[in-house]
Parts: structure tokens; C-alpha cells; sequence
């Protein structure tokens, strides 16, 4: 199982969406001050009726807390839309 497919995993085990998508966005920030070739650049597109009725911010947290140990070691930006 590749990094992507435990994140997609994770998340579906704990929101139980309609369907997940992880895209690496890696590759647009390789000029950045900041950039660390050992961390990520997602964007994640949830689609969720659960995530869908709460407001953005709490849904985002969510979000958030459902990856935060991923979120200090492998993730350094994460762009969440939901659906």
C-alpha cells in the first residue's frame, strides 16, 4: 500500500465518504524557499455529505485531525476541497 492509498484509507475509515481524491501538487512548490523534497504538497477533494453539512472551518478541522500525525511528518501544505 503506497503513502497515498493509507491517507485515502484513513480518512474514508473515519468520514466514510462518497469518495476520495489525492492528487501530489508536489512538483508546483519545487521553487519555494520552503520546499523539502521529504514532504508532500496535497490536495485532497472529499466528497461527503457528512463534511458537506458542516460549516467549512469545522469540516476542515476535521479534516485536520484525521491527519495530523501525517500532517507533521509527511504533509507540509494540504488544500482541501469538499463536495
Amino acid at each position: 500500500m503506497t503513502y497515498f492509498e493509507k491517507i485515502k484509507n484513513k480518512v474514508k475509515k473515519e468520514i466514510n465518504p462518497e469518495s476520495v481524491v489525492l492528487i501530489d501538487n508536489s512538483h508546483l512548490h519545487t521553487k519555494h524557499k520552503s520546499f523539502d523534497v521529504n514532504k508532500f504538497h496535497l490536495r485532497i477533494i472529499i466528497k461527503s455529505k457528512k463534511l458537506k453539512s458542516m460549516n467549512k472551518i469545522e469540516a476542515h478541522k476535521e479534516i485536520f485531525s484525521i491527519l495530523k500525525e501525517e500532517m507533521k511528518e509527511k504533509i507540509h501544505a494540504l488544500e482541501i476541497e469538499i463536495q
